[in-house]
């Protein structure tokens, strides 16, 4: 069978009457609906599979300690593995490679299952865990399209970046939850059965659909996106970013358990919808900067309401008025990856700055961790602002630079 030809959406015919919603706009885009499908079945296990890794691995082993080092190594692993995942996709296609990495990946988790229940050396579960670092960036993926899709209508590909920050965000909101839920309610290896069974039927149907896959890239010498000129400093804007995230998550469960910390997740995604509702006005480098100062003043308010009041509606409040920057911070971000990054690599770009996010919350997970052994959870809420302070002063330096030597 040939393979289709995507036609980029602004030239796509549309309709005498269109929606006046522009997330139902960009849905319309010929073929959007299906591979949105698939890759939203295919991103909800990305929420599951550590959380059910946990509760099943210190279940059997009576172990958190083990728990997280397991988690850890694959956390470790899939920062070497995913950009060179990511340009193969660039290279051969989404389909050819993403359902052979997605299999071996699947495979990796059912190994993780049978180490456990069988009680098999403590080193296969590391083993295990590693290779499911072969999984694809199906969100990376889904932005390629977008941006193929839709290459040339900034406007667009603006709906297109929020609409796909809201959804990380609500399954990295669901996905806990869901693993939590099936792992207490049925079994131990619920969780991980379910999120490999999703990821691998996910991915399947998101490759399925040819005729929004942009085309393959020939095979290049040119150097890896992070040489190019701005992408170190913002994958830098990326790593601290992440380190926001991390220690938000360990301070809050530390401090009130882990429900509260879903608001956080929920104000990001209403924001995320909300801001790319709106039209995107002026330089996208002032953008950020804007978004990253919001960010670090929205920061303060969690560490505010802890040292102040044991009220948990007071910092539950708090807590979705601080992730109400991040979303934006993320658009803006990944529309200037997109930005930095040749079409042809556009993949390895945007696995890049997601490998710097997860660098970012594993660091900023142990500093928040210390923090609130050493000094309190309270205390513990300064990690969280400091990164995001640091994220502005790299962005700002960065623009200041930039700005002299234009």
């Amino acid at each position: 069978m040939p393979h289709e030809t995507a036609v980029p959406a602004h030239a796509v015919p549309q309709p005498a009457t269109t929606p006046s919603n522009p997330y139902l706009r960009l849905l319309a885009t010929p073929g959007a609906r299906a591979f949105t499908a698939g890759n939203l079945l295919a991103r909800l296990p990305m929420g599951m599979f550590s959380v059910s890794a946990v509760i099943m691995i210190a279940g059997a082993h009576g172990s958190y300690a083990l728990a997280g080092a397991v988690t850890a190594t694959g956390l470790a692993a899939t920062a070497v593995v995913a950009p060179w995942t990511a340009r193969l996709v660039d290279r051969h296609g989404q389909a050819r490679i993403a359902v052979p990495a997605t299999a071996v990946a699947v495979l990796g988790s059912l190994a993780l299952v049978l180490c456990v229940h069988h009680d098999a050396p403590v080193w296969t579960l590391f083993a295990a865990y590693a290779a499911t670092a072969t999984t694809p960036n199906t969100g990376g993926m889904s932005r390629a399209r977008w941006a193929h899709l839709h290459r040339g209508d900034p406007d667009a590909l603006h709906i297109a970046n929020s609409f796909e920050q809201a959804a990380d965000e609500l399954c990295f909101m669901l996905g806990p939850v869901l693993a939590a839920s099936l792992c207490g309610a049925l079994f131990p290896e619920a969780g991980t059965l379910t999120g490999a069974l999703l990821l691998m039927t996910g991915v399947l149907i998101f490759a399925a659909q040819r005729a929004t896959e942009p085309p393959v890239t020939p095979r290049t010498t040119a150097a890896t996106p992070f040489r190019n000129p701005g992408m170190p400093a913002l994958l830098l804007v990326f790593l601290a970013t992440g380190a926001v995230f991390g220690s938000m998550e360990v301070v809050s469960i530390a401090h009130a358990g882990g429900a509260v910390l879903a608001l956080q997740a929920a104000g990001s995604c209403a924001a995320g919808l909300v801001y790319g509702s709106l039209r995107p006005a002026g330089n996208v480098h002032r953008r950020l900067l804007f978004c990253l100062a919001c960010m670090t003043a929205l920061m303060s308010l969690p560490l505010l309401a802890a040292s102040t009041t044991d009220a948990l509606p007071v910092l539950a409040g708090c807590l979705l008025l601080a992730g109400a920057a991040t979303a934006p911070t993320m658009v803006t971000g990944m529309t200037l990856v997109q930005r930095f990054t040749p079409a042809g690599q556009l993949n390895e770009g945007m696995t890049l700055a997601v490998t710097a996010l997860l660098g970012g919350i594993a660091a900023g997970s142990a500093a928040g961790g210390w923090l609130v052994e050493h000094a309190g959870t309270a205390t513990g809420y300064t990690a969280p602002m400091c990164a995001a302070g640091l994220a502005l002063a790299v962005a700002a330096t960065a623009h200041a630079a930039r700005c002299r030597s234009a």
